[in-house]
């Protein structure tokens, strides 16, 4: 499984972690393609080599135009659903941009729907957010609904923020800013100490690490893999304005094989049923509460054809099962008996051919992805748009979906 660690020891932006990401491996063209595609204008971003505090870091500088007026929630969010940005980065950059709205709108007393942004609603801290959704998505690290995938976790550090004052559009505030206060506490984050006299945590590094982070603490036991640092624009003379993370993989001690469900296998023989029920029936048994269904054809007494139906129930939705067997065939009893099932450990990811989303169930065996089945529906739609073969579809994205070095 993916491991993600967040060093906010030194504080926490947008930019520098942006910055990270891309030096730990996220896609610098998959994020420069997403951006390109929202409707901003002329915007680009610059990625150099630099140094803070005597050690090299990535920094990522925004070339983009002064709004003359500050963007509200709702715009932000119609820009973002314009944009044409794969469905997991748009579904995290809107998470972010919701959560950060409702922080600005308790601080200022006023219906998210009346928050104005000023300095996160300039064009450079919506590339910073949304660079970031394209980079974790990149890495594999996000689901379709932009939540943290399912066989990856990330663990943030305690955050710096800093001390002082720092000027805004609203004056001189103290640190750390009203909303960075309200985004760390609303989400319970352990804040770091820290010897500066300055901003260390700004609201787009607050809000993004708070909608990303599943823990917070130390770097878990892992395999590192890749680093990354990321550097804020200041260099100051008593620490590394920087933030870091660790992309590693990890093995949960119950994940490492098959698990061993105890279920309860239902019965029915049936041979006086139009047979063209039976793909509703095994609808039907899956609605319920099953593990699995499927059924068999056989040969009754006088050589009448029949179906054995083989239902997969848990112990706690076992009743519910045999109530829809009833229900749903012509059957006058049924057989159960309990039986031991091992399965793998399993996950669902989100893969894409030509542009077109394909959800795919994969099978995981200590760590390894060992089967990977897209969904067909998903399949013959890519192949009907695009106009190639659904086998074709099917071995590209199957291939993709089990290649190692795409795992979440």
């Amino acid at each position: 499984m993916r491991l993600l660690w967040v060093d906010a020891g030194q504080g926490a932006a947008g930019d520098m972690f942006l910055a990270a990401l891309l030096e730990a491996g996220a896609d610098e063209s998959a994020v420069r393609a997403g951006l390109a595609r929202l409707p901003l204008g002329e915007v680009s971003i610059e990625i150099t080599d630099v140094r803070r505090h005597g050690l090299r870091a990535h920094r990522v500088e925004v070339a983009a135009p002064r709004l003359a007026h500050a963007r509200g929630l709702p715009d932000i969010l119609s820009l973002l659903a314009d944009g044409g940005l794969p469905k997991p980065a748009m579904a995290f950059a809107t998470a972010v941009f919701e959560r950060l709205g409702a922080a600005e709108a308790h601080v200022h007393g006023v219906p998210v729907e009346q928050v104005h942004f000023h300095e996160v609603g300039a064009v450079d801290a919506i590339v910073d957010i949304t660079g970031c959704a394209l980079a974790l998505h990149s890495l594999g690290l996000l689901d379709g609904d932009g939540s943290v995938a399912a066989d990856s976790r990330v663990v943030v550090s305690p955050i710096a923020v800093g001390s002082g004052t720092v000027r805004a559009d609203h004056g001189v505030l103290s640190v750390p800013a009203p909303a960075v206060l309200r985004l760390l506490t609303t989400a319970a984050v352990p804040i770091a100490a820290h010897h500066a006299e300055l901003e260390l945590c700004t609201p787009t590094g607050a809000v993004l690490l708070t909608t990303l982070a599943q823990e917070w603490g130390p770097l878990p036991a892992c395999v590192p893999q890749c680093v990354g640092v990321g550097a804020g624009s200041r260099d100051p003379a008593g620490h590394a304005n920087v933030l870091r993370v660790v992309v590693a993989e990890y093995e949960p001690a119950e994940a490492a094989g098959p698990r061993q469900d105890e279920l309860t296998v239902v019965e029915a023989t049936v041979d006086d049923l139009d047979p063209r029920l039976w793909p509703d029936i095994l609808d039907a048994m899956r609605a319920a509460g099953a593990a699995d269904a499927w059924c068999s054809p056989i040969i009754c007494r006088q050589g009448r054809p029949g179906h054995v139906l083989t239902v997969l129930a848990p112990a706690e939705l076992l009743e519910a099962v045999c109530r829809a067997v009833f229900a749903h065939t012509t059957t006058l009893g049924l057989r159960r008996y309990p039986v031991a099932r091992l399965a793998l450990r399993r996950d669902q990811v989100a893969c894409s051919f030509q542009g077109h989303p394909i959800s795919v169930k994969r099978g995981l065996l200590d760590g390894r992805v060992v089967s990977a089945q897209p969904e067909y529906d998903d399949l013959r739609r890519a192949a009907l748009a695009t106009g190639v073969p659904v086998r074709r579809v099917l071995d590209e994205v199957s291939r993709a979906a089990g290649d190692a070095g795409c795992l979440p």
